[in-house]
């Protein structure tokens, strides 16, 4: 065996991994493709622990004397922004044979974008540098709606059904490491007195991450997109076929089949009107933002009761990055084993726990800023975070073990397109709700999460160990 092999074997449980799934050529790249996986997604997730939407760059934009109006664009642009171009890029994507070089320009285009905010801080102050942060938020979004399309298409192409999960939880523990690193460095040595000046060394640290990323993605080895994608000879002229799902799905249309329905528009509202599957992977999808849309009230409430302990920068990203580091190699392995499922309990667990916070703080003689209250907050926000890493895990590992070659990344662009969409309503509906009072959003989002994770366990099952 060789060092590859051995360093894999050892992350990676294997005895359930479907290696026919792949060309015989690629199936002896699997120990190497999976580590240069590992380190390159392990570098982007700390990457963007440095331009968290969340917490650095709302905590840049009060430093630099942003009006407050512009923090509230800040997650919508980054979210957003990265999935409803999605459905559009598809087309020119399928063009290129080799889908790593896609990850690569959106990684560098990523690279770029912080580099120019770090030069905004450094230099800008007031509405000039929110706009020009903003403007260059843009341009970062579009760069992380490459990597999504090409992401999970790279990942089935070299990795078999079985070990998906795993990559992706490695890659979430690995990042939470650096995140617990740069949240515990943060607290040594910034507190929360960081200025413009230490912030622009961390955007600046962000970018030299990305430009790593794209150095080790396009060391990957990939097969030729046409020859996988039809299952038959890979590049090297292999017999092979492709997966069990992949027959049991439509097949991916070709540009004359595009051009009869006459746009990409077209495709897409074909999948959600004759491809069940893609239909209620979507719909469940929509329903289980509870751990992603829950967090930020969470804080709030805790402000609001007096909680001083989630206050600083470096807590939120300790707190973000302890849970990455607990639930990577966890819910990786649980994904492996039924994504659905993963996704669905994941989702179940993160709706009680914010009705759980309702509960607690309407109680009579409820103090959030004693020690037990300050307890209650941190470790719910931990709980919240850690459940959205299983259920991040959970959808990642389903939507690239459900499909195969060109209708994998069909599925992944025109889903996370529609999650754009769906993001906005239901969070703009979200805060609308809030108005009546922070505990009612959390209620609307939990009872959506609880409707999600039934409707979640009825999802066919697309994982190595059906």
């Amino acid at each position: 065996m060789t060092a590859a092999d051995t360093v894999y074997s050892a992350l990676v449980t294997r005895e359930h991994s479907h290696g026919g799934d792949l060309p015989e050529r690629v199936e002896r790249d699997i120990p190497r493709n999976g580590l240069r996986l590992v380190a390159a997604n392990t570098l982007q997730s700390s990457g963007d622990q440095t331009v968290n939407a969340s917490t650095v760059l709302p905590w840049l934009f009060h430093a630099l004397g942003v009006p407050a109006a512009f923090v509230g664009l800040l997650v919508p642009i980054r979210e957003s922004g990265s999935m409803l171009p999605q459905v559009l890029l598809t087309p020119l994507v399928l063009r290129v044979t080799y889908r790593k070089w896609v990850f690569v320009t959106g990684a560098v285009v990523q690279a770029a974008s912080v580099a120019v905010m770090a030069g905004i801080a450094a230099l800008g102050h007031g509405t000039a540098a929110g706009v020009g942060i903003l403007g260059a938020l843009v341009v970062f979004s579009l760069g992380r709606c490459l990597c999504s399309i090409a992401s999970k298409d790279v990942q089935g192409r070299t990795i078999p059904s079985g070990e998906r999960g795993q990559i992706i939880g490695l890659a979430t523990s690995a990042a939470g490491i650096v995140a617990v690193t740069l949240g515990l460095a943060i607290r040594a040595f910034g507190g929360d007195d960081l200025g413009p000046g230490d912030l622009s060394l961390l955007l600046a640290g962000g970018a030299v991450l990305w430009v790593l990323s794209a150095l080790v993605y396009s060391r990957v080895t990939e097969p030729a997109g046409e020859a996988y994608a039809r299952g038959g000879e890979d590049d090297a002229g292999t017999g092979t076929g492709s997966g069990t799902r992949a027959a049991a799905a439509p097949e991916a249309p070709d540009d004359a089949d595009r051009e009869r329905d006459g746009s990409w528009f077209a495709e897409a509202a074909r999948l959600f009107r004759e491809d069940q599957t893609f239909r209620r992977f979507v719909t469940v999808r929509g329903l289980i933002l509870v751990s992603s849309l829950s967090p930020p009230f969470i804080v709030s409430m805790s402000v609001a009761a007096g909680t001083g302990a989630l206050a600083g920068l470096g807590g939120f990203i300790l707190a973000s990055g302890v849970a990455s580091l607990i639930g990577g190699r966890i819910f990786g392995r649980l994904a492996d084993r039924s994504s659905r499922r993963l996704m669905a309990w994941a989702a179940a667990a993160a709706s009680i726990v914010a009705l759980g916070f309702v509960v607690a703080v309407s109680m009579p003689g409820f103090d959030g800023s004693s020690a037990v209250g300050t307890v209650f907050f941190v470790g719910g926000y931990f709980l919240l975070t850690l459940l959205h890493s299983g259920v991040r895990v959970g959808r990642k590992t389903y939507v690239v073990d459900v499909a195969e070659g060109d209708l994998r990344t069909t599925y992944v662009a025109v889903s996370n397109s529609a999650m754009g969409v769906i993001l906005l309503v239901v969070g703009g509906i979200s805060s609308v709700v809030a108005l009546a009072g922070v505990e009612w959003a959390l209620v609307f989002l939990a009872v959506l999460g609880l409707i999600g994770a039934v409707s979640g366990l009825r999802m066919p099952e697309a994982s190595a160990a059906r």
